[in-house]
């Protein structure tokens, strides 16, 4: 699967629900690009907050990684009040050369 989501340029942030918990819920965060795939692990708050660690890859890729998770977990109260789950089961987002 990593292969196909291999972007041939700019970096491709994926976010897979591995478990709920009160309150949260931990993904697996894995951010691919064309000369690598870094992975570890994020654990999302249903107060909006996020904390996103990965080791050994850049701290800019990490940083846009960190603003994805934060913006899941925000969204996630009003989800519930709408009716719907509140943590998605995959969150995918592509960030092309020069754009943060």
């Amino acid at each position: 699967m990593s292969e196909a989501l291999t972007p041939t340029e700019g970096a491709r942030f994926l976010l897979e629900r591995i478990a709920e918990r009160d309150g949260g819920a931990d993904y697996r965060a894995t951010i691919f690009t064309p000369e690598a795939t870094h992975a570890g692990t994020a654990r999302l708050g249903e107060d909006g907050s996020a904390e996103v660690v990965i080791a050994a890859a850049p701290a800019e890729l990490v940083e846009v990684m960190q603003m994805l998770a934060r913006l899941t977990a925000r969204g996630a109260a009003k989800k519930r009040e709408d009716g719907f789950p509140p943590w998605p089961a995959r969150v995918m987002r592509w960030r092309g050369p020069g754009r943060g």
